[in-house]
């Protein structure tokens, strides 16, 4: 199943022709996520074939123009398409006042319910839940009340032998306490549940850091993640301009993934003065190996461990 990013944008506050401002689809077993929306969002998914119409939720990190000016295009489109089905919007709450003024101004009346869904910028947050997977918001630093995402699976039943199952002759009952993780009596011996499953499927995880300064204080909500993005708007040369405006390097990128024990780390979010990215890379990895430079289109696809 499924577990696949695509950076839609991957500029910072001003576009260039090879960088879109920032927003990025995410695919989770076939549950379809639309992270930041800067101008432009919805030509990057039907330029790079993302499921445009099937998107339920939609998440604003902070309300730069740069991360949110093009969700009102987007769902005036959804609209003009004749969608009906609720969509729902996890973001500042002054987005919710904006979405009101535009509408009433634009005389909209959408055939659809947005249901608004007010970000807590004090403390992690659970804001999405299903039967496989959840979403949570946590507080990054940034020159406005800003909020990261962390998606996460589910952890899965364990699996069952099959020939111990057949060595047993394990009935149904029995089979769910094992995949449970307990043990249970069969035929009056008490039988480790180690002893007749495997580990199910490791959970996938991806952690999305929106505009921040470099914050240790983060580094407990991206634990072991598989994959992180951090925005690196500036090379190290450029340190004073980042500290000023609360943005981040790529060596500051890479040690949190380090200090988070990540398993990769994509940056983006460059500054429209650099045209080429492989500075960031560079000095990223003289810190973290296991990174990679977004560009606009790139696609990953978290693989599910056995």
């Amino acid at each position: 199943m499924k577990f696949e990013l695509t950076i839609l944008g991957c500029g910072g506050a001003i576009p260039t022709l090879e960088r879109k401002p920032t927003s990025q689809y995410l695919n989770i077993q076939d549950r379809h996520f639309l992270i930041d929306c800067g101008e432009g969002t919805q030509i990057q998914l039907r330029k790079f074939k993302c499921k445009f119409s099937k998107i339920d939720h939609i998440f604003i990190s902070h309300l730069h123009g740069d991360h949110f000016l093009g969700i009102f295009g987007y769902l005036s489109s959804l609209n003009l398409l004749g969608r009906n089905n609720d969509i729902h919007i996890y973001a500042p709450e002054n987005l919710n006042n904006l979405l009101e003024v535009h509408n009433n101004v634009a005389g909209k009346n959408f055939n659809f319910n947005i249901v608004f869904h007010p970000l807590n910028f004090s403390k992690l947050e659970r804001i999405y839940n299903d039967k496989i997977m959840e979403v949570y918001s946590f507080p990054v630093k940034h020159s406005v009340p800003t909020c990261g995402f962390l998606f996460k699976e589910k952890s899965t039943d364990r699996r069952m032998i099959k020939e111990k199952i057949k060595e047993l002759d394990l009935n149904i009952e029995s089979i769910k306490k094992f995949k449970n993780s307990e043990n249970f009596k069969v035929n009056g011996v008490l039988i480790d549940f180690n002893d007749v499953t495997t580990q199910g499927n490791q959970p996938r995880t991806y952690a999305y850091c929106a505009d921040s300064q470099y914050d240790e204080n983060i580094i407990s909500y991206l634990e072991n993640v598989d994959l992180i993005y951090h925005e690196s708007t500036f090379l190290e040369s450029k340190m004073d301009k980042a500290i000023k405006t609360k943005h981040s390097t790529p060596k500051q990128a890479a040690t949190i993934a380090l200090k988070a024990k990540a398993k990769q780390l994509i940056i983006g979010h460059f500054s429209a003065r650099y045209d080429n990215s492989d500075p960031f890379l560079e000095e990223a990895k003289v810190v973290f190996n296991q990174t990679i430079t977004a560009y606009d289109g790139y696609t990953h696809q978290i693989k599910k461990e056995n």
